[in-house]
């Protein structure tokens, strides 16, 4: 069964707000427990979907083409990244985390390549653009960078094989997205009912920093 667009983008949404970043970190207790305050999750953790940096130096992705000047905003290739700020003190903590969500059609060296190529982009120093309710923030980018993949039921399992693989913490997300049609927003999605994953192996899954 083949990822729906409608599933991507509802899920994308839904780690928009804080509150479903929260429960999908709950998913992980490694970056579950990196944030905060869980009492006050929506001065914990500042979620930017598709998100915006400014690299310090030149970047070259592609060896063969032409390269990003220092000073250049890139968009990073994750899907919304996660920055965990210190709800007293009003700064940074330092930890990061990139999600990548499965997209549709997406196979498993294309998911894999966005995180590479967002180690690529942010090797040598960036800051973050952020909205301006975080202007007061140092946008500074942090060496304390983890990646999160999450899949749904539907993604094929040697995608699921090849992170396990690869050592990268990786969640399954499976819900009831119920649509009027496709061009129509969920009128139910919850993911706060997620159940275990039992039917796998996540000892792979631990290492935040691969």
């Amino acid at each position: 069964m083949a990822i729906k667009p409608i599933q991507y983008e509802a899920l994308l949404s839904v780690c928009t707000d804080h509150e479903g970043a929260l429960e999908l970190l709950k998913r992980h207790r490694p970056y579950l427990e990196a944030v905060p305050s869980m009492r006050r999750p929506e001065e914990s953790l500042i979620t930017l979907p598709l998100p915006n940096v400014r690299v310090r130096d030149a970047v070259h992705l592609n060896p063969h083409g032409a390269g990003m000047p220092p000073g250049s905003v890139v968009t990073l290739p994750c899907d919304v990244a996660l920055l965990m700020c210190d709800p007293e003190w009003k700064i940074k903590t330092g930890v990061e985390i990139f999600v990548y969500i499965h997209r549709p059609h997406e196979d498993f060296s294309d998911l894999l390549m966005r995180w590479r190529h967002t180690q690529i982009l942010i090797d040598r120093g960036y800051e973050w653009l952020l909205p301006q309710k975080y202007a007061h923030l140092l946008s500074d980018g942090t060496d304390k960078s983890h990646p999160l993949f999450v899949v749904f039921p539907e993604t094929p399992g040697h995608i699921l094989q090849g992170l396990q693989g690869a050592g990268l913490p990786t969640v399954i997300l499976p819900f009831d997205a119920v649509v009027e049609d496709s061009t129509e927003a969920p009128s139910t999605l919850d993911i706060g009912d997620i159940p275990e994953l039992d039917d796998i192996d996540t000892s792979a899954l631990e290492s935040p920093d691969e």
